[in-house]
C-alpha cells in the first residue's frame, strides 16, 4: 500500500506536533514556532511487514566483548578531558555554540593530529573546499590524509562514507544537510532529524565516529528538535563571549565519560590553544586593593579553578534599583541580596547591583554564595578584600555559611597559587585532614564574620 502525505505543523523550538496552526506551541510556550511541513505516513500493514523481517536478537550481556574499544586522542588534552578520554570509535558527537565562537575552528585543528594515522572525511554544507583549504593554511593544517566533501544531499554523504571508508567524519553543519525524500526546507525539525538519524545508523553500522557541527538559536540553545539531542552520544557545547579570548568547551551530554568536566582554550589569531592552567590565566590582571573584587574556587568535574568575581553597588537613579549578573545566575543573585538585608543587616533596596565573573566562565556550583556576596558587601563598604585572601561556601537562606565539597582539593590549588588566607565554612574544617603551612584556613559561620575576616 502506497504511503499518504498529509500536512503537519511541527514546533521549531521543541519538535512538538499539531495538526492544526497555533500561535503558541502548547508544549513548550513559544510563540510563532509552528511550522508547516508535509510528512510520509506509511500504512501499518508495511510497517507489520517491516517489524516481521527485522533480524535483532537479544544477546547475553557477559557475551559482549568491549575489549576491542578504543579512543582516538585528538591531539588537544582538553579536548580529550571533555571527550572522557577521546574519540570513541562508533560514537555521534554534537559540537554546538554561538557563531564565530570556534566550532569549526577546533574541529580543523585536530585534524592535524589525527590527519597523521587516521582517513579524515570532512563534509561542508557551508563553505567551498577553496575557503576551507584558506582556513587551514591560516591554521596550519597540512594532512595528507583530510579530504574535502562540499555536499548538502545527507544520502550523498552516506555513501561517500561506506565508499572511502573513512576513520573519522566531521559534518558541519547537520542544520545544513537535506534529505531529499523530505518537501520540507534544509534546518527544519524534520530535515535536522532524520538526517541525524541517517547519520547515526551509518556511524554505528560502519564504526565510524562521526563529529556534527550544530547551529544555536536566539536563546542559546540547540537549533532543531530536542531529540536531536538524544540521538546522539555526545553534546559539547562552546561557551563565552566572541569578543573575549577565552572559550570554555562543556560537555552537556556524554555517554562515555563524565559531564562535569570542561576545556579552556584561548582563541588567537592562528586559532584555539589550549589552557593548560585556567586558574592563573583567569586571575591575570586582577587588580590589587580595590573595593568589589573576590577571588573563588569552583569544582568543574576533578578540576579545580579559580575564578573572580566582581561586584558593583551605587545609587540607583530608577525608580527600582536594577540588578544584572554576568556568569552567574540572576536569580540566585536576588536571593543572596535578600539574605544580606534580611540577615546581616547589609541593605541594597536604594541601590544598583551588578555582578560580573571575569573571563567568560559561568557559575553555577553554590560553593560560590560566599564569594559574591562578599563582592557586594566589599562595594557597599568601599572596603577592599585582602589580595591573598580566597572565599567560598554556601549561604542560607538563615545568613548561615553551610559546608561544601571537595574542600582539600580548593585549598591546595589557592595555595599552589600564592593565597595566603582562606575563608571557609566552620563546619568544612572537620573534613581538612592535610596540614598547610603557607595558608591560613579560617572557619566562619555567618555573612558578616566571613566579610570582617576577609578585611584583616
Amino acid at each position: 500500500m502506497a504511503s499518504k502525505s498529509k500536512s503537519v505543523y511541527i514546533c521549531s523550538e521543541c519538535g512538538f506536533e499539531s495538526a492544526k496552526w497555533v500561535g503558541k506551541c502548547p508544549n513548550c510556550g513559544q510563540w510563532n514556532c509552528m511550522n508547516e511541513e508535509i510528512k510520509e505516513v506509511t500504512s501499518q500493514k508495511n510497517a507489520g511487514a517491516y517489524a516481521a523481517h527485522s533480524t535483532a536478537r537479544p544477546v547475553l550481556i557477559n557475551e559482549i566483548s568491549t575489549s576491542e574499544e578504543s579512543r582516538y586522542h585528538t591531539g588537544l588534552s582538553e579536548l580529550d578531558r571533555v571527550l572522557g578520554g577521546g574519540i570513541v570509535k562508533g560514537s555521534l558527537i554534537l559540537i554546538s555554540g554561538e557563531p564565530g565562537i570556534g566550532k569549526s575552528t577546533i574541529l580543523l585543528q585536530i585534524c592535524e593530529y589525527l590527519g597523521r594515522t587516521l582517513k579524515i572525511l570532512y563534509v561542508s554544507g557551508e563553505e567551498s573546499s577553496r575557503q576551507i583549504k584558506l582556513r587551514a593554511a591560516r591554521l596550519g593544517v597540512q594532512s595528507d590524509n583530510l579530504y574535502i566533501l562540499t555536499e548538502t544531499d545527507i544520502q550523498c554523504v552516506i555513501e561517500q562514507m561506506r565508499a572511502s571508508q573513512p576513520d573519522l567524519v566531521m559534518i558541519d553543519s547537520i542544520q545544513t544537510m537535506n534529505y531529499t525524500e523530505l518537501n520540507s526546507s534544509p534546518g527544519s525539525v524534520t530535515q535536522v532529524r532524520e538526517c541525524t538519524n541517517a547519520v547515526m545508523r551509518a556511524a554505528k553500522s560502519l564504526e565510524i565516529p562521526t563529529i556534527l557541527v550544530g547551529h544555536v538559536n536566539k536563546d542559546g540553545a540547540i537549533a532543531g528538535p530536542k531529540v536531536l539531542e538524544h540521538i546522539v552520544d555526545a553534546v559539547l557545547y562552546f561557551e563565552g563571549d566572541r569578543q573575549m579570548s577565552y572559550r570554555i568547551l562543556r560537555a552537556v551530554k556524554n555517554r562515555y565519560g563524565s559531564t562535569n568536566e570542561i576545556g579552556v582554550f584561548d582563541m588567537g589569531d592562528n586559532g584555539l590553544h589550549q589552557v593548560d592552567n585556567p586558574s592563573l590565566a583567569l586571575l591575570a590582571g586582577r587588580p590589587k586593593n580595590v573595593s568589589g573584587t573576590c577571588v573563588t574556587c569552583v569544582i568543574e568535574g576533578s578540576r579545580p579553578i579559580l575564578a573572580e568575581i566582581q561586584g558593583l553597588a551605587t545609587t540607583t537613579g530608577f525608580g527600582n534599583p536594577r540588578r544584572m549578573a554576568t556568569g552567574f545566575d540572576y536569580n540566585r543573585m536576588s536571593l543572596l541580596l535578600a539574605v544580606l538585608e534580611k540577615r546581616a543587616g547589609y541593605y541594597f533596596s536604594n541601590l544598583d547591583a551588578y555582578i560580573n565573573v571575569v573571563g567568560g566562565l559561568r557559575l553555577d556550583e553554590p560553593a560560590t554564595d560566599l564569594a559574591v556576596a562578599m563582592s557586594l558587601v566589599s562595594s557597599l563598604k568601599d572596603v577592599a578584600i585582602s589580595d591573598d585572601a580566597i572565599v567560598f561556601g554556601e549561604i542560607g537562606l538563615a545568613g548561615e555559611i553551610r559546608a561544601v565539597t571537595h574542600i582539600e582539593a580548593r585549598i591546595s590549588e589557592a595555595e599552589r597559587l600564592g593565597f595566603k588566607k582562606c575563608i571557609l565554612p566552620f563546619h568544612s574544617l572537620k573534613q581538612v585532614n592535610a596540614k598547610y603551612s603557607d595558608i591560613k584556613l579560617i572557619g566562619v559561620r555567618n555573612v558578616r564574620e566571613a566579610f570582617e575576616s576577609s578585611i584583616d
